[in-house]
């Protein structure tokens, strides 16, 4: 057999300020056919585990290229396309293909291109056939419209946020999709629309148990192969946004069909009650300074770089240096000027810096102080489940009892070692401030006295019944009550 694989991924906030272009793959992850790392990002678990798949069946692998860019606001047009076109040419010079299998994300938005992933895999489909498998995993934050849907076999979704799961759910693709080319199985996808958006932690009751109840279907169900929920990405403006279930069987797609329109409509049944409480910024600190021992962990949950804002607020820093409160570490606020600045000025020195809340409105005010370069790290990394994410350039300065790590590639808060990459020690303060809305639960948890959801100045369009959406269907809950009638 012969299976051609490649990845490309980002996730789009079309309300973000910050422009991709070709440079922000780069900076997370630009991979050559063959140049791919051992070690799987996100999106890019297909190769990897493609690799030991084809290997031990003695198939042969044909890797595109692989792509992925921390998440933001539009790419580029010609950003998009050439890296599509890339991809492409390498698959038209691979043919003859028995199966495709791509690491997608779901909700890539460029100029001029709602849909990216439907338009790739349309492409895919043209130049491959009818009869070639067609597959994909995908990031459950995404957009599953018709036009994807009509031109692959199936996908497989993570099942949890935290995305933990990324290179679990690639062995299920491909598990599918070898006894799928084998001719053991025929796998059908069945959708259903949930007509609703929301967030859906899989780390807190009742997504917890619904998620449980997918993994235990998967395994009792006769003919049911893949269960998944898309829980749309209410920062994308698109016509096809929303949370969608799909059922994956054995060639039986009027049981898929109901199956997924049931566990559709109890995720509807349940709509609002899956987000975490939150608080704002002002008891979010009274909290953290009550605690009797730390690290009391502050999450903030919509300066969250892993959906598209920049990063850089101050809100909550903000909040914490007016009332004199110190023992807290911050990571990490996003300034790559200000990461230049203290590079030039080297470790140990003491220098009046500028930094933060230069993106975009509504996410707090500079900071000014007289600070102190504690460490200076080059390319630094921090853990994320099986993988690394990248941060940057990055810098700890210090002033008035608060370290805070500035870094110059975005990147949300995944993992402590986020801290110990920069020299500090997580567990030896009092407070981390931390920012991303729940990948960091899994690992900050662990260390965690106490977890603080924090909701602090508006970078990111998090209440969809008020968003100012332009593409958007306005027919889904909550821009509308009863969206069955």
């Amino acid at each position: 057999m012969r299976v051609f694989t490649a990845a490309l991924a980002t996730e789009t906030n079309t309300f973000s300020p910050i422009a991709i272009d070709k440079r922000a793959f780069e900076a997370s992850l630009y991979a050559k056919p063959g140049e791919h790392p051992a070690t799987p990002t996100l999106c890019s678990a297909p190769i990897t585990v493609g690799r030991e798949v084809c290997t031990q069946l003695g198939w042969t692998l044909i890797e595109g290229s692989a792509s992925w860019a921390d998440p933001a606001g539009l790419v580029a047009r010609t950003t998009y396309e050439d890296l599509r076109d890339e991809i492409l040419d390498q698959l038209r010079a691979a043919m003859p293909v028995d199966g495709v299998v791509l690491g997608l994300h779901g909700a890539m938005v460029a100029q001029g291109y709602d849909d990216v992933e439907g338009d790739l895999l349309a492409r895919v489909r043209e130049i491959v056939g009818p009869d070639v498998l067609v597959c994909a995993e995908l990031d459950p934050h995404s957009h599953l419209t018709a036009k994807r849907v009509a031109a692959a076999d199936f996908f497989v979704v993570f099942k949890e946020f935290p995305h933990i799961d990324f290179v679990d759910r690639a062995r299920d693709l491909w598990s599918i999709a070898v006894r799928a080319l084998k001719g053991e199985i025929s796998p059908v996808m069945s959708v259903f629309d949930c007509r609703m958006i929301d967030v859906f932690p899989t780390s807190k009751e009742p997504m917890r148990s619904f998620v449980d109840r997918l993994y235990g279907l998967e395994k009792s169900e006769a003919g049911v192969l893949s269960l998944s929920v898309v829980h749309g990405f209410m920062a994308g403006d698109v016509p096809e946004m929303g949370t969608k279930v799909i059922a994956v069987t054995d060639n039986q797609p009027e049981t898929g069909a109901a199956l997924a329109e049931k566990l559709g409509r109890e995720l509807f049944a349940m709509r609002g009650t899956f987000m975490v409480a939150q608080v704002d910024e002002h008891v979010a600190v009274d909290v953290a300074v009550a605690a009797t021992k730390g690290p009391v962990v502050i999450a903030d949950v919509w300066d969250n770089p892993g959906g598209g804002p920049a990063g850089d607020a101050t809100v909550i820093l903000g909040e914490l240096i007016a009332r004199g409160v110190t023992d807290v570490a911050v990571g990490t606020i996003w300034d790559p000027i200000a990461v230049q600045i203290c590079m030039a000025a080297g470790e140990g020195a003491e220098i009046a810096l500028r930094f933060g809340a230069k993106s975009a409105p509504d996410t707090g005010s500079p900071i000014d102080k007289i600070v102190t370069v504690r460490k200076l790290v080059p390319n630094a990394e921090m853990r994320f489940g099986e993988s690394f994410a990248p941060f940057g350039d990055a810098a700890w300065i210090s002033f008035d009892g608060i370290d805070v790590i500035l870094n110059s590639t975005r990147a949300q808060s995944f993992d402590p070692s986020l801290f110990s990459a920069m020299g500090i020690e997580p567990t030896s303060r009092k407070i981390l401030l931390i920012k991303s809305t729940n990948h960091f639960y899994d690992s900050f948890s662990r260390i965690a006295s106490e977890i603080v959801y924090c909701s602090a100045g508006k970078p990111y369009p998090n209440s969809p019944a008020t968003t100012p959406y332009r593409k958007a269907r306005r027919d889904i809950w909550p821009m509308v009550e009863n969206p069955w009638g």
